[in-house]
């Protein structure tokens, strides 16, 4: 602080020299701080006080729309009686800096309480204290829940005659603004977040508005707002994705990048007209989620095979699954280990669920020609050595790609089959010839995603005999299942892995692609080869005591 803080209120103009001379005269008296002082005599406002200590200390002022939407996670929490008693609050936690608002910067008691309950250097800014203490009601004191939020919004702000187009957008465009729509599509997002859920689910219907969140791959219906304001909701979010609030016809695609509990999130909008108004879909993606290979699930000596496969110098390798199966996430996982500064890497997708650091990413535009086919026409002339097509979805695709693996690029694709040996007869569907095939493709992994049993309410069962039986496994060994707890959310299961199925391509294999054999055939031989089929793999994760019986049953009956 290289000036004093009369100095500095001199010089902007706030007081006046005879009122500072007051000011001090009062201050060998009380002892109390000079800018209170000010302020208790009315020769300062509180805002100039702070904007003053601001200058002073070289510090930000908060107002209140400078506070973020949704707090930080501390660990471990503060007390709301250390906030309140301090008039300071949390407002970013970024690597061992903890960034907070007070409103008293120079109380060193409080700053020091922090840097001990956090273990982090304190970032300290000024704000007003009945905005701190209104902040901290916010994050902590209860007032941000669904029903205090739709008792602050009456019912007659919804009333606009259906023929008032203009009006009613205009009305819902204003609305969408307001802090209770706000905070009410903030606390869907944040509940999502905090449930590990991958997607929110906003379903207008007859009877009411229906709000489910997906998490480890399973819809569960969470508490909904009322009907009424499902029109509102919509337009906030399309507010946030920036799409046209006005129309509502057609089908809208955009992304909104938040920060939710203290993580960067990147959310997927897509709204599209049903019967009863806009159905929106919100995909939650963290962009810094990316994991490798060791645990996605794969058994060692599957690991071992892929990991050899990608290393391989050029030829196509294929990740098969429906959608949600973690194909992405496996080629993601296989591109950041070979994504070296010796190795140019080009991806065309649709969308970009993750940004890779140096590796070049392309968005599929259909509706200004950038294809898939002809995004990796392109990419072939810009000299790559590793190419990733996000899925193969015509004979145009399949056939650049095949002869971009036969042209020295290693290729990675995904496609959607039940198994890794259907691959090649959807290829041959496509119009794509055996020998190419046949001479292009180093492996096909197939893979599902199942639920991980809850590590705090797992018990012992024993498993349907009869069901068993049926699907011909011997159950000679310990099985398990989740109870349900608080912890799982009563479902039993928390977190996914996977179970995969990697068929590689030998001579042996060529051979049956070459004479035209059927999937079946393939996929036997491969067996006798020593394949895992899904169903083996998820066994070993029911031996292992990972996951259940149910479960694997559940995600591999297409497959067999």
């Amino acid at each position: 602080m290289k000036k004093n803080i009369g100095e500095i209120l001199l010089e902007e103009g706030l007081i006046k020299g005879e009122e500072l001379e007051k000011a001090l005269q009062e201050q060998t008296k009380t002892r109390a701080r000079l800018a209170s002082i000010l302020v208790n005599l009315g020769y300062l406002s509180e805002d100039a006080m702070l904007k003053a200590l601001s200058i002073q200390m070289g510090i930000p002022f908060l107002t209140l729309r400078d506070y973020p939407k949704i707090p930080p996670v501390i660990d471990p929490p503060l007390s709301i009686k250390f906030l309140k008693q301090y008039k300071l609050i949390p407002l970013e936690k970024r690597d061992s800096v903890l960034k907070v608002a007070m409103s008293d910067p120079l109380d060193s008691f409080a700053i020091n309480g922090l840097r001990l309950a956090t273990d982090c250097a304190i970032e300290p800014c000024i704000g007003r204290e009945r905005d701190i203490l209104t902040v901290i009601d916010q994050y902590y004191g209860g007032t941000v829940t669904m029903e205090k939020i739709i008792e602050g919004i009456e019912e007659k702000e919804m009333e606009v005659a259906p023929w008032q187009v203009e009006e009613e957008i205009e009305h819902l465009r204003d609305l969408a603004q307001e802090a209770p729509i706000i905070n009410l599509v903030n606390l869907l997002i944040t509940r999502a977040v905090e449930r590990r859920a991958s997607d929110i689910h906003i379903e207008p219907f007859e009877d009411g508005l229906h709000i489910r969140y997906r998490i480890d791959g399973i819809l569960h219906q969470t508490e909904s707002p009322p009907k009424n304001l499902h029109p509102a909701i919509v337009s906030r979010i399309k507010i946030m994705a920036k799409l046209n609030i006005a129309e509502r016809r057609l089908p809208q695609d955009g992304r909104i990048k938040l920060k939710v509990l203290g993580k960067d999130i990147d959310i997927r909008v897509s709204s599209v007209p049903m019967l009863y108004g806009e159905g929106v879909v919100m995909r939650l993606l963290d962009p810094t989620g990316i994991i490798g290979l060791e645990v996605l699930g794969f058994e060692v000596k599957n690991r071992e095979r892929f990991e050899d496969l990608i290393k391989k110098p050029y030829g196509m390798f294929l990740v098969t699954g429906p959608t949600g199966s973690g194909k992405t996430t496996t080629l993601y996982a296989a591109l950041s280990m070979m994504n070296t500064r010796e190795k140019k890497v080009i991806t065309i997708e649709d969308p970009i669920e993750y940004y890779l650091e140096g590796v070049n990413q392309i968005q599929v535009k259909p509706k200004i020609g950038l294809t898939f086919a002809d995004g990796l026409r392109s990419i072939v002339r810009q000299d790559p050595d590793i190419i990733m097509v996000g899925e193969i979805r015509d004979v145009e695709t399949a056939d650049i790609a095949i002869h971009a693996a036969l042209t020295g690029h290693l290729v990675f694709s995904t496609l959607h089959t039940n198994d890794a040996a259907g691959a090649v007869t959807r290829l041959k569907d496509m119009g794509v010839e055996g020998y190419l095939i046949s001479s292009s493709l180093l492996g096909v992994l197939a893979q599902r995603l199942v639920r991980v049993i809850c590590n705090k309410c797992k018990i012992t069962y024993a498993p349907d005999k009869e069901l068993a039986d049926e699907l011909g496994v011997k159950m000679n060994f310990q099985t398990y299942k989740g109870k349900g707890c608080e912890i799982c959310d009563h479902t039993g299961y928390k977190g996914r892995t996977g179970i995969f199925e990697l068929l590689l391509v030998n001579d042996e294999i060529r051979r049956l692609i070459v004479e035209k054999k059927g999937s079946d055939v393939i996929a036997q031989k491969a067996i006798e080869l020593g394949m895992k089929t899904l169903r083996d793999d998820g066994w070993e994760k029911v031996k292992a005591g990972i996951t259940t019986v149910d479960e694997v049953i559940r995600v591999t009956q297409a497959a067999e």
